[in-house]
């Protein structure tokens, strides 16, 4: 007998004895390999509506009252929410003031609600906070603003939340600041209005968002705003302090043309670029934060073209958990060189022989591109040995068949999550062979692949 069936029996004779069942609790976390007290159980989001309010010159200043909807995978008489630092001077739950509240470790919030919520049911959550921001994904601006994004954590810095790539929402921002300072956020804007000496500035992204993807930036943004051939909105801002490129912002238009022809339609309602230059040197803030990625002190195409293939690979086909980074990094560094073959002529095959030759010894290859280690999700090796791969499987498959895949996986999986695992199986059925063999060698070992995986195709020596 299962122990979840034998907890049941207990629970059913319990309760015709008359006995108090235990109370029904949605776990902590959801138990990811690498930060397994990330998100909570018991529960998917649908929906946050952010209301915010900051004077940027006072970093005390800030206030939130957010509203999280969602719907109950379990009977729940308490639950978690992920929010770091604020205090919290009110939660209700479908309109009632919760029965208690209280703090567990840095980023827990524990609801107790006045009433079980029921499996199965909707409810929507409201908690009121405010205070001096804290964690290292809110950064200060030259010039006074702020930009709040960072990976693999960001948005409990700022709005409580079901904090795990497996729980996607839609985000409704509205953020009030003293008038002459803007916010940008992700998706579309909406109405803009001032009283009293502020403004509020409101944005929509009813796509469901990655938690780390979710972003709002304060400063004296300069905005250019223009359509895609198809539509789209594009809204670039420029922060204080920041380069304005006039011939890399021009690149945009064909930028994303050249990633809808290779990976399929554009997955969201606009497009565009935060640009801001945060006061601590922090190497590059690059960052594709959904809709509108957010760049450090310029908009290069170079990084522009990696975070813009993100908006596919990461945010419209998010990970399951995160040992399966590869999902996002190997894909949008590999774009970069895709684009460097079509608009500049690179030799790819080229420079993968010239790379795997310099490399040939066993520390290259020791961390594994699949579950890199919880240390390490975003290793390197992502990146470098995760682009070296995807070239050898597009050499293994051929071009019709890699690009006919890259495109079948994001339409298969759009608004979703999806393993590595997930990967290999559907790779080798767009490819009509076993590459279980290929994937072990390239995304599971930590030795260099054999030869026969090594070279495939033209890269045959």
């Amino acid at each position: 007998m299962s122990w979840y069936k034998a907890l049941a029996l207990v629970a059913s004779g319990a309760a015709a004895l008359g006995m108090a069942q235990p109370p029904a609790i949605g776990a902590d976390g959801v138990g990811d390999p690498y930060f397994p007290r990330d998100g909570n159980g018991g529960y998917d989001v649908s929906r946050y509506d952010v209301k915010v309010s900051y004077d940027p010159a006072d970093p005390g200043s800030f206030t939130g009252d957010t509203t999280v909807h969602a719907a109950a995978r379990q009977d729940l008489d308490r639950f978690d929410l992920d929010l770091e630092g604020f205090t919290v001077s009110a939660v209700t739950v479908n309109g009632v003031p919760a029965e208690a509240i209280a703090r567990s470790g840095a980023h827990e919030l524990v609801i107790t609600p006045r009433t079980r919520v029921r499996r199965g049911s909707t409810f929507a959550v409201r908690v009121v906070y405010s205070g001096k921001p804290v964690g290292a994904s809110w950064h200060r601006l030259v010039g006074g603003g702020i930009d709040v994004s960072g990976e693999p954590h960001s948005a409990t810095a700022w709005f409580p939340l079901n904090d795990h790539p497996s729980d996607k929402a839609a985000l409704h921002l509205e953020a009030t600041v003293p008038t002459g300072w803007t916010v940008l956020g992700n998706g579309l804007p909406g109405p803009t209005t001032t009283s009293a000496g502020r403004t509020t500035f409101r944005w929509h992204e009813d796509h469901p968002i990655v938690s780390y993807a979710t972003t709002m930036a304060i400063d004296k943004f300069t905005v250019h705003t223009s359509k895609l051939a198809d539509g789209t909105p594009v809204i670039t801002a420029y922060g204080q302090n920041t380069s304005y490129l006039p011939d890399s912002e021009a690149l945009l238009p064909k930028i994303m043309g050249f990633l809808t022809k290779t990976f399929g339609p554009y997955p969201f309602d606009s497009t565009g670029a935060i640009v801001v230059a945060p006061e601590a040197a922090e190497g590059s803030l690059a960052l594709e934060t959904q809709t509108r990625p957010t760049y450090d002190g310029a908009f290069f195409d170079a990084s522009a073209v990696h975070e813009l293939a993100h908006q596919w690979f990461g945010d419209a086909v998010s990970f399951s958990d995160w040992r399966d980074g590869c999902l996002a990094e190997c894909f949008a560094q590999y774009a970069g060189q895709l684009w460097d073959e079509a608009e500049n002529g690179a030799d790819l095959d080229e420079s993968y022989r010239s790379i795997v030759e310099q490399n040939a010894g066993d520390a290259y290859w020791q961390v594994p591109i699949y579950d890199p280690g919880k240390d390490r999700p975003l290793d390197y090796a992502l990146y470098d040995r995760g682009s070296l791969m995807l070239h050898a499987l597009r050499r293994t498959m051929g071009d019709d068949k890699f690009f006919a895949l890259l495109k079948h996986w994001i339409a298969a999986h759009r608004d979703g999550n999806a393993s590595w695992p997930d990967f290999e199986h559907f790779a080798s059925a767009q490819a009509g062979q076993d590459l279980s063999g290929f994937f072990t060698a390239w995304a599971h070992s930590s030795v260099i692949p054999p030869a026969q995986y090594l070279y495939p195709g033209s890269l045959a020596r």
